[in-house]
């Protein structure tokens, strides 16, 4: 029998560290595990928690150039020589010591998720330290050193995986991923995220759907600043469930940045935790659809480290060890104890963000009709216009 979850944590993670006034505070990861731990999450029948070795210069330059690597190496050993030709040394990516360790130790655990899925040994794996997905084959970029996510599907691909299905749900634009395969076939890339003209890394439009071998298969869907859970989850479901499922791949991977939320200090979407967990939800459930349940998960951005990022992800992991946690639940008082000790600040109570005079979460699906004057629904029609038929799909009905 193989394992439920495969989770990959140990505190070694928190070494991806870019210095404490950076917003990609590691804290965050801990702070994950901690309440993953107080609820029982790892304790769950099915459930494998493990840490990972630092990925070897081979794996890592299946997606990055070998000069790229021994900057972050030299980099590593004396931040000084940063050199910002390579994204470098900036302020989204400043340089630390053993950077290329704890980079590299994010890279294995994403590789080993997927390894242990392809290879039958667990049915789904969390990777919450993973989802660097702005990374690029020879250059760092938006807090992301290595592209974990694309090595991963790399080495999916160079195993034997014929299609691979990619969905990334932060609220910015997917773009490393998107760009190391836009002209892979092999490889579906989803990306829902607030529109360019708003926010970092101001890319990710409609027409951009690929190259000319793989047309359709860079998909993007360019959300406008203040959409809530309706509208995100309408479109989710209008663009992602239908492609995945005629796409048909034999993995999907997810990534689940958490900036989405509406106190997420670097973006403007308006989002709770509870459709956070819906939309992990649903994404596990197609796993189950299209793929037999082969299913990576990943965490991604995510900056309000407190009230945000340790739910979420807990209630991804669970979603994962097919032991979901109700949005009513409430937390456990050690944890909030902690967070008030160590931060000086009130935790929240509950693992969700809704109370019963806000009514139950709820969002309008495509197959009730598109509304032009709807801005959120013009933007979903731009992305099915631009690749449904390319996979044989309605642009209004599928």
């Amino acid at each position: 029998m193989p394992t439920q979850a495969r989770v990959v944590w140990d505190s070694s993670f928190t070494r991806y560290d870019f210095g404490p006034t950076h917003p990609m505070a590691p804290a965050r990861l801990d702070l994950t595990a901690r309440l993953c731990d107080a609820l029982g999450v790892f304790d769950v029948d099915g459930v494998e928690v493990v840490g990972a070795d630092v990925a070897s210069d081979e794996l890592l330059a299946t997606v990055h150039d070998d000069d790229y690597v021994a900057a972050v190496k030299a980099a590593s050993v004396d931040p000084s020589v940063a050199d910002d030709a390579y994204g470098l040394g900036t302020d989204d990516d400043p340089a630390f010591v053993d950077m290329h360790d704890a980079s590299a130790r994010v890279v294995s655990g994403t590789v080993d998720s997927c390894r242990a899925v392809w290879g039958g040994e667990a049915e789904h794996a969390v990777n919450f330290t993973g989802g660097l997905h702005h990374a690029m084959p020879g250059k760092a970029s938006g807090f992301c050193v290595y592209n974990d996510i694309a090595v991963g599907i790399q080495w999916l691909l160079d195993h034997g995986a014929e299609r691979v299905a990619y969905v990334d749900v932060d609220v910015h634009h997917g773009d490393g991923v998107e760009r190391i395969f836009w002209d892979d076939p092999r490889v579906l890339t989803i990306s829902v995220h607030e529109t360019g003209r708003a926010l970092f890394p101001g890319t990710g439009w409609p027409s951009d759907i690929g190259g000319p071998d793989a047309e359709g298969t860079a998909v993007n869907v360019a959300l406008p600043p203040g959409i809530g859970d309706a509208g995100w989850l309408r479109a989710l479901h209008a663009v992602v469930m239908p492609l995945v499922r005629a796409f048909k791949p034999d993995v999907l991977v997810t990534q689940h940045g958490c900036d989405t939320h509406a106190e997420d200090p670097l973006a403007h979407f308006a989002v709770t935790v509870d459709a956070q967990r819906a939309a992990a939800d649903a994404l596990h459930r197609l796993s189950h659809e299209v793929c037999e349940g082969r299913w990576v998960a990943l965490g991604g951005g995510g900056y309000e480290v407190i009230g945000v990022v340790p739910r979420t992800w807990t209630h991804l992991t669970a979603i994962a060890a097919h032991a979901p946690i109700q949005t009513t639940a409430p937390i456990p008082e050690d944890w909030r104890a902690h967070v008030e000790q160590v931060f000086g600040r009130p935790a929240p109570r509950r693992m969700g963000d809704l109370t019963a005079e806000d009514g139950p979460l709820w969002w309008r699906s495509w197959e009730m009709g598109y509304d032009p004057a709807s801005e959120v629904d013009r933007a979903v029609m731009a992305t099915r216009t631009a690749v449904f038929p390319l996979h044989g799909l309605d642009v209004h009905f599928d």
